[in-house]
C-alpha cells in the first residue's frame, strides 16, 4: 500500500511540475557544526565542479557559448564526455561524483521502483533525496569531509543525503527561487572563510539548459538562449571567484546530451497487456515492469516481444546487456522484471501526454547527442590541450587527484585522464 501511495505522489508531481520544480523552497543555507580543515590540508588546491545539465557536446559551437570556448582554450576541453547509461539526470550526476556506473552505485533513474524495499525513489520526494541508505558509492564530499578537508555544495544529486552519515559541511537544499547573483556570492563568501573552516571543494549545478532543451528541442532559438545565460553566468562566477586570490580549479562538465524526439514516434504498450498486474515506474526511454506475480512474465515478455518492432527492444531482466546491470543485488532489486528501451528517436508512452521536443536516455554508444562537455583550467591544470572523449566515471579521480585525497575503496573509474591533464610539476 505504501509503495501505491508514493506512486500517485510521484505521478501527480510529475504531471504539474516542469523538470526540478519546486513549491515551498527552503532557501537557507545548511551548516554542520564543529568542522575544521585539519592544518596539513590548509594549503592544499581548490576545485569548484560545475555541472551544466543537458549541455550537449557540439552546444558551444552551436549556440555560440563564447566565454566557454574561450575558457576551454586556457586548459583542457575534451571532445566530449561519455555519459553512463542510462543517459538520465540523476544516475549521471552520481556518476560523476562516485566513479562508478548506475548498475553500481543504484541511482538507476530519476524516478525509479525497489522491490525489496516496495518503495519508489523520486528526484520529487525529499524523504528518498535524503535518505542515504537509497544510495551506493562513496561521494566526493564524503570521501573529502572523512579526509578533514571542508566541502560545500550548491546543489548536487545525493548532497542533501546522509550517505555515509556525512553531508558536505555546507549545502543547500534544492531549489530555483535564489537568483544567480546570491548564489555567486555565497561561493565567494565560502572562499572567503578562515583557512580551517573554508572549503576546497564547491559543486554548482545549472538546470536552465536542460529544461530549455527538454521543452523545445536542442535546435531553438530558447536553448540558444539557455546555453548564453549560462554561460554569462559562469563568467560572473569566475570573475568573482579569481578576486580571492585562491588557487582554484575549474570543472565544467554536463550529465549527458540532448536529442530531439520525434513526437509522431511514441510507443504504445500493447493494449492486450493487463497493467495491473506490474508496478511500472514513470518512464520514456526505458520503461522497467515488475511483475507482481512472477508467473505473468512469460505471457507478458512474448505479448510485448511479439509487437517489438524498430521502435524498441524488449529484455527480461536476466538477458539485460552486462552494461545495464551488474553484480550488485541491491541494484538487481531496482531493475524490472521485464524492461523496455525505446529505440531513438522513438519514445514510450505511459499517458496521453505528447512527449517533449527534446529527450535523452539512449544508449550514447547509438546515439551521440547524449554526449556531453568537459572542461578544466586552473593553476594545477595543462593549458590549451584537447583531449579524446572519456567516460564520466573517469572524473572523480581527476578530483581526488587534484585535492590530494585517497580512494578508499573500488571504483568503475581510474586516473588515466588525471594522469594527462594534470600537471606534472602540481603538488599532486
Amino acid at each position: 500500500m505504501k509503495s501505491m501511495i508514493h506512486l500517485s505522489i510521484l505521478l501527480l508531481l510529475l504531471h504539474f511540475h516542469p523538470l526540478h520544480g519546486q513549491t515551498n523552497p527552503d532557501t537557507t543555507q545548511k551548516i554542520i557544526p564543529d568542522r575544521e580543515n585539519v592544518r596539513s590540508n590548509y594549503d592544499k588546491s581548490y576545485v569548484i565542479l560545475i555541472s551544466i545539465d543537458g549541455f550537449r557536446h557540439d552546444y558551444m559551437e552551436k549556440h555560440k557559448a563564447d566565454n566557454l570556448l574561450n575558457y576551454s582554450k586556457k586548459g583542457v576541453r575534451a571532445e566530449a564526455l561519455i555519459p553512463s547509461f542510462p543517459t538520465f539526470t540523476f544516475p549521471n550526476h552520481y556518476t560523476i561524483v562516485t566513479g562508478q556506473h548506475p548498475k553500481n552505485h543504484g541511482i538507476l533513474a530519476n524516478h525509479f521502483y525497489d522491490e525489496m524495499r516496495q518503495e519508489y525513489y523520486s528526484m520529487r520526494l525529499s524523504e528518498t533525496i535524503k535518505d542515504g541508505t537509497w544510495y551506493h558509492g562513496i561521494p566526493l564530499w564524503v570521501l573529502a569531509e572523512k579526509q578533514k578537508l571542508l566541502t560545500a555544495s550548491f546543489y548536487w544529486v545525493g548532497s542533501e543525503a546522509d550517505i555515509e552519515d556525512t553531508l558536505p559541511t555546507y549545502y543547500y537544499s534544492y531549489n530555483e527561487s535564489i537568483p544567480i547573483d546570491r548564489r555567486i556570492e555565497e561561493v565567494k563568501n565560502w572562499l572567503a572563510l578562515p583557512q580551517n573552516k573554508r572549503p576546497h571543494l564547491i559543486t554548482f549545478y545549472f538546470p536552465e539548459v536542460d529544461q530549455a532543451g527538454h521543452r523545445y528541442g536542442p535546435h531553438s532559438h530558447e536553448t540558444r538562449q539557455a546555453v548564453q545565460w549560462v554561460d554569462s553566468a559562469i563568467s560572473q562566477l569566475v570573475r568573482e571567484v579569481d578576486k580571492t586570490g585562491l588557487p582554484v580549479n575549474y570543472i565544467i562538465l554536463s550529465d549527458h546530451g540532448m536529442t530531439k524526439i520525434d513526437p509522431g514516434n511514441k510507443v504504445e504498450l500493447p493494449q492486450e497487456l493487463d497493467r495491473d498486474q506490474f508496478i511500472i515506474p514513470p518512464g520514456a526511454e526505458i520503461v522497467h515492469l515488475f511483475a507482481k506475480d512472477k508467473n505473468n512474465i512469460p505471457s507478458a515478455y512474448q505479448l510485448l516481444s511479439k509487437n517489438a518492432a524498430e521502435q524498441y527492444q524488449v529484455f527480461l531482466k536476466e538477458d539485460l546487456p552486462e552494461f545495464f546491470i551488474g553484480d550488485n543485488k541491491n541494484v538487481r532489486n531496482r531493475i524490472g522484471d521485464i524492461v523496455v528501451c525505446a529505440t531513438w528517436p522513438a519514445v514510450i508512452s505511459l499517458s496521453d501526454r505528447d512527449p517533449n521536443p527534446g529527450g535523452h536516455g539512449y544508449d550514447p554508444r547509438e546515439v551521440p547527442d547524449m554526449n556531453s562537455i568537459f572542461l578544466a583550467w586552473g593553476p594545477d591544470i595543462k593549458s590549451g590541450i584537447r583531449i579524446p572523449a572519456f567516460e564520466s566515471i573517469h572524473v572523480y579521480p581527476i578530483i581526488t587527484t587534484l585535492l590530494d585525497l585517497e580512494i578508499t575503496h573500488s571504483i568503475d573509474g581510474n586516473e588515466s585522464i588525471a594522469r594527462k591533464i594534470i600537471r606534472d610539476n602540481s603538488k599532486k
